[in-house]
Protein backbone atom coordinates (compact mmCIF):
# COMPACT_ATOMS: atom_id res chain seq x y z
CA UNK A 1 0.00 0.00 0.00
CA UNK A 2 1.38 3.55 -0.93
CA UNK A 3 1.76 6.13 1.27
CA UNK A 4 -0.76 8.30 -0.36
CA UNK A 5 -3.43 5.16 -0.39
CA UNK A 6 -2.71 4.96 3.32
CA UNK A 7 -3.11 8.70 4.35
CA UNK A 8 -6.31 8.51 2.38
CA UNK A 9 -7.59 6.01 4.06
CA UNK A 10 -6.31 7.16 7.42
CA UNK A 11 -8.77 9.73 6.48
CA UNK A 12 -11.47 7.66 5.97
CA UNK A 13 -11.01 5.84 9.01
CA UNK A 14 -10.99 8.99 11.16
CA UNK A 15 -14.45 9.71 9.55
CA UNK A 16 -15.97 6.24 10.11
CA UNK A 17 -14.92 6.99 13.06
CA UNK A 18 -17.08 10.06 13.99
CA UNK A 19 -19.97 8.93 11.52
CA UNK A 20 -20.16 5.97 13.92
CA UNK A 21 -19.91 7.75 17.44
CA UNK A 22 -22.91 10.21 15.96
CA UNK A 23 -24.85 6.52 15.00
CA UNK A 24 -24.20 5.17 18.59
CA UNK A 25 -25.52 8.80 20.56
CA UNK A 26 -28.50 8.55 18.63
CA UNK A 27 -28.83 4.49 19.16
CA UNK A 28 -28.63 5.21 22.67
CA UNK A 29 -31.70 7.67 22.63
CA UNK A 30 -33.69 4.61 20.94
CA UNK A 31 -32.41 2.27 23.39
CA UNK A 32 -33.69 4.22 26.76
CA UNK A 33 -36.12 2.25 28.33
CA UNK A 34 -39.86 3.18 27.82
CA UNK A 35 -41.82 4.15 30.72
CA UNK A 36 -44.96 2.03 31.44
CA UNK A 37 -46.87 5.51 32.14
CA UNK A 38 -46.88 6.65 28.72
CA UNK A 39 -50.13 7.36 27.60
CA UNK A 40 -49.42 4.86 24.28
CA UNK A 41 -51.56 2.37 23.23
CA UNK A 42 -51.02 -1.61 23.48
CA UNK A 43 -50.11 -2.18 19.62
CA UNK A 44 -48.26 1.08 19.76
CA UNK A 45 -46.03 0.11 22.87
CA UNK A 46 -45.61 -2.85 21.81
CA UNK A 47 -44.14 -1.36 18.68
CA UNK A 48 -42.39 0.94 21.09
CA UNK A 49 -40.36 -2.55 22.43
CA UNK A 50 -39.88 -3.98 19.27
CA UNK A 51 -38.16 -1.19 17.87
CA UNK A 52 -36.35 -0.53 21.21
CA UNK A 53 -35.20 -4.21 20.27
CA UNK A 54 -33.51 -3.73 17.19
CA UNK A 55 -32.02 -0.15 17.83
CA UNK A 56 -30.35 -2.33 20.91
CA UNK A 57 -28.62 -5.25 18.28
CA UNK A 58 -27.94 -2.17 15.99
CA UNK A 59 -25.93 -0.55 18.81
CA UNK A 60 -24.16 -3.67 19.64
CA UNK A 61 -22.76 -3.76 15.87
CA UNK A 62 -22.11 0.13 15.85
CA UNK A 63 -20.09 -0.61 19.14
CA UNK A 64 -18.18 -3.35 17.61
CA UNK A 65 -17.73 -1.42 14.31
CA UNK A 66 -16.00 1.72 16.33
CA UNK A 67 -13.42 -0.87 18.32
CA UNK A 68 -12.32 -2.75 15.09
CA UNK A 69 -12.15 1.63 13.09
CA UNK A 70 -10.26 2.40 16.28
CA UNK A 71 -7.92 -0.77 15.94
CA UNK A 72 -7.27 -0.20 12.46
CA UNK A 73 -6.34 3.33 12.78
CA UNK A 74 -3.69 1.98 15.69
CA UNK A 75 -2.52 -0.32 13.10
CA UNK A 76 -2.39 2.07 9.53
CA UNK A 77 1.13 3.02 9.96
CA UNK A 78 2.16 -0.80 10.75
CA UNK A 79 3.66 -2.88 7.26
CA UNK A 80 1.40 -5.62 7.95
CA UNK A 81 -1.19 -3.66 7.79
CA UNK A 82 -3.35 -4.26 4.54
CA UNK A 83 -2.41 -7.58 4.71
CA UNK A 84 -5.07 -10.38 5.32
CA UNK A 85 -4.91 -11.73 8.77
CA UNK A 86 -6.18 -15.49 7.14
CA UNK A 87 -3.68 -15.94 4.38
CA UNK A 88 -1.51 -12.83 4.06
CA UNK A 89 -2.46 -11.85 0.75
CA UNK A 90 -2.83 -7.73 0.59
CA UNK A 91 -6.39 -6.80 0.81
CA UNK A 92 -7.36 -4.71 -1.99
CA UNK A 93 -7.59 -1.12 -1.14
CA UNK A 94 -11.02 -0.75 -2.45
CA UNK A 95 -11.73 -3.65 0.20
CA UNK A 96 -10.25 -1.53 2.79
CA UNK A 97 -12.06 1.95 1.41
CA UNK A 98 -15.57 0.45 1.31
CA UNK A 99 -14.92 -1.34 5.01
CA UNK A 100 -11.40 0.13 6.51
CA UNK A 101 -11.74 -2.03 9.37
CA UNK A 102 -11.61 -5.38 7.11
CA UNK A 103 -8.87 -7.31 8.51
CA UNK A 104 -9.67 -10.49 5.92
CA UNK A 105 -9.53 -10.41 1.95
CA UNK A 106 -13.03 -11.49 0.44
CA UNK A 107 -11.88 -14.49 -0.13
CA UNK A 108 -11.16 -15.44 3.59
CA UNK A 109 -13.96 -13.70 5.08
CA UNK A 110 -16.65 -15.72 2.92
CA UNK A 111 -14.60 -18.94 4.45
Amino acid sequence: MHAQERQLLKKKIELAIKDTERKITQLEEATKPIAPENAIGRVSRMDAINNKSVAEASLRTAHRKLNNLKHALTKIDDDAFGACARCGNPIPTARLMFMPQSTRCVRCADA
